[in-house]
């Protein structure tokens, strides 16, 4: 670290600084991400491309007291950087550590916890008629990637703010031409000719910034017949925003001095800046894609293919896809803008014509599939668990209700480790089994994913698949299309006594626990249809019952158990084992499993503890039963 950044311990020491200092900083500041992405792993293209446009609203605007919302929040290192976490960035996420996301919590900086796209104009909107009702003259800021403009909501909080022409409302537009996968549609199109207008542009900075009124006032009325010639008329006018740009986002020559007059305007302003992500990185510049999220690597080298021969859970459902696809011509690929994290990158190579990115429009993509299910189409919605509770109306009235065939792929079930609680899937199996036609299936391994991904591509109606994050256990799926029987779990070990049923990804820390204890382990497999009749079996022949699910205890696949408990009158102690009803933090997947209690010690000890087996050795216990 050298000295300019060493300085700067909070935004109002960067505003002590000169203009002249601010480019050598941004140098020293892009450097400084790079080195501690690299050490700790984290987003890295998105947080090179905002290094100029972060100091640039920081020294410009009286942070905290004005308000910078972050849209997302994987561009924000830079702003963590400069406000006072600086020497807290070898923790960045890990456990106790500093997240990779903005959290109110974490820092008064951080107006607005944020980590999904595209609600940053809604929230600065809300601060922005908060000021205003207070009678408080703070500025509000959204700061929102073009990749988030896509999704609905962007859309929903620019026709409500428009109407509002004494609010201190800024939206930044950083336009980089790239979300995380490439970008799609009829916006991106739209940036694109407003970028091709740079003569329009320069002329109307420049009017803005130097005219007197008399003369700026008759260039504002040349403007409005002008316009249309140059470039297409801007729909962010028409939302009622006064709109400004595009300009370059690393040049910090054009960005103080506009934000500065920006900043002594009333209502609604739109600023376009175009950046690039990866920059002063020229690896990442070259693929943003690949060092979007990074593990831990050599800034030298850059980074290598991974050494594991384990396939992950994204890459099985990526071969079924195309297998599927081949044998089905009906079958239709669909993402909310997840191509690379979702593994569909070769579905699209083969099946271009199958293939559908609907942007950052989770919503979209359900009733987009629904449509295609009327006409007798076969969708396979690939989406994260997190993601899909943004189009749960969706779900229950454009499908379910109707019965429709759509297939789920449900990556990124239950904990995700750095990414935290914004991104974990802990409450699908509770959100997901409570809607009538619902098929809810978990994987236990590879092999079982791919199967139940062809039982529920083959069940005539709604079928949701859960796996989780990274790899598998090491097992190979087998090549066939074939299904596993509905509702039907597997016995997979014979205890006595205690009864363990294990959803998805505890069945393997659920046997190892058993073998202590010599209990019975069920791999149950489908959360609904719930297998009924296993579980009278079960409770029949064993006096303790067990269930074990990577997911929110409340409402989950133990609830299910108790609730066919229940309605068949059956009187047995059972205990629920699963996620507590907290939000866990981020930090390495194993510890917080072990935090949770759900790695095979913490279920051997919660059974002990629970049925007062504790000081019971384990062999004398199989004899005793």
């Amino acid at each position: 670290m050298t000295n300019l950044l060493q300085k700067i311990n909070s935004p109002a020491d960067l505003r002590l600084m000169s203009r002249h200092q601010l480019k050598p900083l941004a140098d020293e500041l892009r450097q400084y991400v790079l080195d501690s992405v690299s050490k700790t792993g984290g987003h890295l293209s998105s947080n090179l491309g905002t290094v100029e446009l972060t100091l640039a609203l920081h020294y410009v605007f009286n942070t905290p007291e004005d308000r910078l919302v972050w849209d997302v929040g994987h561009q924000t290192y830079p702003h963590k950087i400069l406000t006072g976490r600086r020497d807290q960035m070898h923790t960045l996420r890990q456990w106790e550590g500093i997240s990779g996301f903005p959290r109110r919590n974490e820092s008064e900086y951080d107006t607005f916890g944020t980590a999904h796209s595209s609600t940053s104009i809604s929230a600065a909107l809300g601060m922005a008629l908060a000021a205003r009702t207070q009678g408080n003259n703070r500025h509000a800021v959204a700061i929102i990637g073009d990749g988030s403009m896509t999704a609905g909501m962007a859309f929903e909080a620019l026709n409500n703010a428009g109407v509002y022409d004494d609010i201190n409302l800024l939206v930044v537009l950083n336009d980089n031409d790239m979300s995380i996968s490439p970008p799609v549609g009829a916006l991106n199109r739209y940036l694109a000719r407003l970028m091709s207008g740079k003569f329009y542009a320069a002329a109307r900075n420049v009017g803005k910034s130097v005219l007197p009124s008399p003369v700026l006032e008759l260039a504002k009325r040349f403007e409005e017949h002008a316009k249309g010639m140059l470039v297409p008329a801007t729909m962010f006018e028409e939302f009622g925003f006064n709109y400004i740009g595009p300009i370059d986002g690393h040049d910090l020559d054009s960005l103080i001095p506009t934000l500065q007059n920006i900043r002594q305007l009333k209502g609604p302003q739109f600023l376009h800046v175009v950046t690039k992500k990866g920059q002063g990185y020229k690896l990442a510049e070259a693929d943003p894609v690949l060092y979007h999220g990074p593990g831990k690597f050599n800034p030298a080298e850059g980074i290598k293919p991974s050494a594991s021969t384990k396939q992950t859970y994204t890459q099985v459902f990526g071969q079924w896809l195309c297998d599927m696809a081949a044998a089905d011509q009906k079958l239709i690929g669909i993402t909310p803008a997840m191509r690379e994290g979702s593994g569909m990158v070769e579905f699209e190579k083969q099946f271009p014509q199958r293939y559908y990115d609907v942007g950052i429009a989770e919503q979209h993509s359900v009733t987009f599939a629904a449509g295609l299910a009327c006409e007798g189409l076969k969708p396979v919605v690939a989406i994260y668990s997190t993601f899909l509770q943004r189009a749960y109306d969706q779900l229950i009235h454009d499908v379910a209700l109707q019965n429709l065939d759509v297939t789920f792929a449900l990556d990124r079930a239950g904990l995700v480790g750095a990414d935290g609680a914004t991104h974990a899937g802990n409450y699908d199996l509770a959100y997901l089994r409570c809607i009538p036609n619902m098929v809810v299936m978990a994987a236990s391994d590879e092999n079982e994913c791919r199967q139940m991904l062809t039982t529920g591509y083959h069940h005539p109606g709604p079928a949701a698949v859960r796996y989780p994050r990274g790899a598998g256990i090491g097992v190979t799926p087998d090549t066939a299309l074939s299904s596993i029987p509905l509702g039907k779990a597997e016995l997979r070990r014979q205890g006595s006594n205690i009864a363990i049923m294990a959803f998805g990804s505890m069945l393997q820390p659920a046997l190892k626990a058993a073998e202590t204890l010599n209990a019975t382990v069920v791999n149950m497999r489908f959360i609904k249809p719930l297998d009924q009749e296993m579980v009278e079996q079960l409770a029949a022949s064993h006096d303790m019952l067990v269930t074990v699910e990577e997911g929110c205890v409340m409402g989950g696949a133990g609830s299910a158990v108790a609730e066919a408990m229940a309605a068949t009158s059956i009187s047995k102690p059972l205990l629920l084992l699963g996620l507590p009803d907290k939000f866990i933090d981020h930090g390495d997947p194993g510890l917080l499993l072990k935090q949770c209690g759900l790695d095979a010690p913490g279920i051997e000890a919660s059974i002990r503890q629970r049925f007062d087996l504790t000081a019971k050795p384990a062999a004398k216990l199989a004899v005793n039963q």
